[in-house]
């Protein structure tokens, strides 16, 4: 058997059921796992090892009863900063809301989590606002990735992707508005998806803004969503209650014949891929049309002026919310944020009409340009994952959002979007491949990531902490 830290949610789930385990010595395994890594990566928020263990002795106790709260209790699993947990501070990864008040009430997944009995193992690290692709932090210590420490996880669910490709437990939830859970998956050769907007309820909602699984396998994600996917009052965008069979994420190789898939390599905007991001992705398109699949060159569809008037308008609100705290709170944010914040203090209200008007026509482009498709493949990033001190890939905060010319106009159409990896770069970065479908085809894009796992190479091992 492997490690128990190492165990996915199915097989600790199976493990449950037939008394094989108890959700307190696999709690035990994870937290001793997690103080082998922690130095190093810096991944977790509010890491309190006694209240998982109180929740682990819960639950085993509810197991010797038979009478769990679902399929997941006792699994291990951490929740991203910015989803609010009960009695807990959301400083939303800034010093300059440090201390923050506590929270009044779970955020709709932490809810959902506790509801069925899953052990919160911790919080994961995000960067200021989560307003970059790194793990840097005003707040928290730099996060770095596992599979080079001398490179970041990405973000902003920077945390949740290096817990995950780590093993801090099979279960992890973050957030993403542009790219947010892709991102950091695709750098840590982890499982995302980034699922059809108001299928997982958040709170509070926002334009684009989703909250989904992060694991390392489809499997995981599946049963994931089979938990987090239930209505929400709290979320005026939230979908309505719909059965949807998430166990039926298997469908084999043969889910892929047939299919016509648009192959998206130039995003339009942006830094285009570098060669081995082009390559790898290439490759898995191969893999897929020798599969069955019909895998047609797609154009691009975004433009530069999309992705600016959408960067610009998120640069006025963080200023706006910058100008709003006392002179000492603001000085605590990250230089780099407050330069791309103030960046547009003197834009004039044409001008960011304008910006704003970005979002709806990168909806409207997007969506046409992948009606023509069953499903959309494409990178997840055009780089493979940066040094971990940079909050960006390109470093300069008038350019920081060169990167997300894939992933951003996917939350703008709501249309579902998985990062999956495809391979590695020489240095041994993973690379992630994208897979997008229509919107409200969650469960259809999960079938399709899962019939990609069962045919591409087999992955490398899971990084291990130092010294192990």
């Amino acid at each position: 058997m492997s490690d128990l830290h190492d165990l996915s949610a199915h097989a600790l789930m199976a493990a449950y059921r037939q008394r094989q385990l108890s959700p307190v010595e696999v709690t035990q395994a994870v937290l001793s796992h997690i103080a082998r890594w922690e130095p190093h990566l810096q991944a977790t928020y509010l890491l309190r090892p006694e209240a998982a263990l109180a929740q682990a002795r819960a639950s085993e106790a509810r197991w010797l009863r038979g009478a769990p709260l679902s399929a997941l209790d006792g699994v291990p699993g951490t929740i991203k900063e910015n989803i609010a947990t009960e009695g807990d501070p959301t400083p939303l990864g800034t010093a300059a809301l440090a201390p923050a008040p506590a929270a009044a009430a779970d955020a709709p997944p932490a809810a959902r989590m506790r509801a069925a009995g899953a052990v919160i193992v911790a919080k994961t690290t995000m960067p200021d606002y989560g307003m970059l692709s790194s793990g840097l932090s005003s707040l928290h210590p730099l996060t770095r990735n596992p599979w080079n420490l001398a490179k970041g996880p990405g973000g902003s669910s920077a945390g949740g992707g290096a817990a995950a490709a780590a093993g801090y437990g099979p279960l992890h939830i973050g957030t993403d508005i542009g790219g947010s859970l892709r991102l950091p998956a695709g750098w840590c050769g982890i499982f995302s998806l980034k699922p059809s907007l108001g299928r997982i309820p958040i709170d509070p909602p926002y334009t684009g803004r989703a909250a989904g699984p992060m694991t390392r396998s489809v499997a995981d994600a599946a049963a994931l969503m089979q938990l987090l996917s239930q209505p929400d009052a709290r979320d005026s965008m939230s979908l309505p209650a719909q059965d949807i069979a998430w166990s039926q994420f298997d469908q084999g190789a043969e889910r892929l014949r047939g299919l016509r898939i648009g192959l998206l390599l130039d995003a339009g905007c942006g830094l285009a891929p570098e060669p081995e991001v082009k390559a790898a992705v290439e490759h898995a398109a191969r893999l897929m049309q020798t599969a069955g699949a019909i895998i047609e060159t797609m154009p691009p569809f975004m433009t530069q002026a999309m992705l600016d008037g959408m960067d610009q308008f998120w640069r006025m609100r963080t200023h706006t919310d910058l100008q709003a705290l006392p002179a000492g709170r603001r000085d605590k944010v990250l230089p780099y944020i407050r330069a791309w914040a103030d960046s547009v203090a003197g834009i004039s209200g044409v001008e960011l009409f304008n910006a704003s008007q970005q979002f709806h026509l990168t909806r409207v482009h997007t969506v046409r340009a992948c009606s023509a498709y069953d499903y959309v493949i494409s990178p997840v990033a055009p780089v493979p994952a940066f040094d971990a001190e940079l909050p960006s890939p390109t470093n300069d905060p008038l350019h920081s959002m060169e990167h997300i010319g894939f992933t951003v106009p996917f939350n703008m159409s709501e249309q579902p979007a998985a990062s999956i990896n495809c391979g590695y770069t020489r240095s041994g970065l993973p690379i992630g491949l994208q897979i997008i479908g229509a919107r409200f085809d969650d469960l259809g894009v999960l079938q399709l990531a899962h019939a990609f796992e069962s045919i591409r190479e087999p992955q490398r091992a899971w990084p291990r902490p130092p010294g192990a």
